[in-house]
């Protein structure tokens, strides 16, 4: 069947015909793609055609699709059982392979997905300082969890002011939310309430709303103002962690956060999430502490072995010194492709992290990107995939850099932009 033809019958049987918002092309011209079947960084649809592929599942497939030594490791969990409900030694070894990366952090909890996994560690941080207050910043996404899914105003914080359909008022009268890059109104907000705040959340590159590339000295501000005022500051890393560096973004930036939460890479390509905190805060989780908070699928041995393996892979000598320097030559590609077309354009990037906006300069905060220009994304997008070149369907996300993808995969879609943009000439 073709691709027409799935997407007639998805919209009979799925909302909107798909399992996720942003896969409808709602944002983008034409109708979602299909696919059947996918190796390395290349995928093929129902119409057998074949693309090469800059969104890898939204991050997860850091080695690429179908990587065989992954492969192996599931095979080989789900001949022993494909759920336990039950202690396993796959979460035990998952375990130890996360903390070693990240050495500021003592024990980890394994869930099934990056919005429960921040849910639980706001739940977490409300039960380990007795506060309600929870401090998050326009453009930031931190999953679906009601008491998130709340948007800013034009003033200093917005207090209560759901963003989506069916969530109450007072579920998320509890959440601030500050606009990012302003430490003025970050220090002016904890002066009058930050004694208040249980916990500011952000996700240390931005990376849900385009790639907001934040100040060192904004980063820090967030660090200096939660320890002043007894908050904890939580990491929100289920696109960073294990992404922008072997130890996710806290390294690379030098500020060691209250607790981090984490998903996608550490998955392998399999439904997962965690949260981490120090021993002092995580011994307050059930069974030890008041917090409550459980799983069946958590700690699933499928996913386990997925992600030990990758975190294997992504730990071998070099492995992050060769995404940066493809990233590099992807981004160079691109500034070149756009200047020799006289197309504005400017590629943001953060490792194997990349972001194409069509402004003059790289935003840092929400309100800086011009949401216009989100068109000429989608015509963007639309030309590619007549090239063979598949980017996320959606002007407002990024796109990855894996071990998978070649220097030839890279010139060839420096090309397609490039033939793309002088078409538009």
């Amino acid at each position: 069947m073709s691709n027409a033809s799935w997407w007639k019958r998805a919209t009979e049987v799925l909302p909107g015909g798909v399992n996720s918002p942003v896969r409808s092309f709602k944002s983008v011209p034409g109708d979602p793609l299909f696919f059947k079947s996918a190796r390395g960084c290349r995928f093929t649809d129902e119409d057998d055609r074949e693309y090469i592929d800059w969104c890898l599942s939204w991050g997860p497939l850091i080695l690429g699709h179908a990587d065989p030594d992954v492969q192996a490791a599931v095979e080989n969990a789900v001949t022993e059982g494909a759920t336990f409900g039950a202690p396993s030694r796959r979460e035990v070894l998952l375990a130890e392979a996360f903390l070693g990366r990240l050495p500021h952090f003592d024990q980890v909890r394994f869930v099934s997905s990056g919005t429960e996994a921040v849910m639980s560690a706001i739940r977490l941080a409300r039960g380990f300082t007795g506060r309600d207050l929870i401090v998050k910043f326009t453009g930031c996404y931190h999953g679906h969890a009601d008491h998130l899914l709340v948007e800013a105003g034009s003033g200093l914080a917005t207090f209560g002011t759901p963003s989506s359909g069916g969530v109450p008022a007072g579920f998320t009268g509890s959440t601030a939310v500050l606009p990012l890059d302003d430490v003025e109104a970050l220090a002016r907000f904890f002066a009058e309430d930050g004694d208040q705040v249980a916990a500011l959340i952000i996700e240390p590159f931005p990376a849900n709303a385009g790639l907001l590339v934040q100040t060192p000295e904004f980063l820090q501000a967030c660090r200096d103002l939660t320890e002043k005022h007894g908050a904890l500051l939580i990491f929100d890393e289920v696109i960073t962690g294990f992404r922008v560096d072997a130890g996710g973004a806290a390294p690379v930036l030098g500020i060691t956060p209250d607790m981090g939460t984490y998903g996608k890479i550490i998955g392998g390509g399999f439904p997962v999430g965690a949260y981490a905190a120090r021993r002092k805060i995580m011994d307050r989780i059930s069974p030890n502490g008041p917090v409550y908070q459980a799983g069946t699928l958590s700690g699933n041995p499928v996913a386990m072995a997925a992600g030990l393996t990758t975190l294997e892979k992504t730990g071998r000598p070099g492995f992050y010194d060769d995404l940066e320097r493809k990233g590099a030559r992807l981004q160079a590609g691109l500034e070149k492709a756009a200047a020799d077309a006289g197309v504005t354009a400017t590629v943001v990037r953060q490792g194997s992290l990349i972001w194409t906006v069509f402004q003059p300069e790289a935003p840092r905060s929400f309100a800086a990107v011009d949401g216009a220009k989100m068109e000429t994304y989608g015509r963007l997008h639309r030309d590619l995939i007549d090239r063979g070149v598949y980017l996320a369907p959606s002007g407002w996300e990024v796109g990855f850099v894996s071990a998978a993808h070649t220097d030839d995969d890279i010139d060839a879609t420096v090309a397609a932009v490039a033939d793309t943009f002088q078409s538009w000439s």
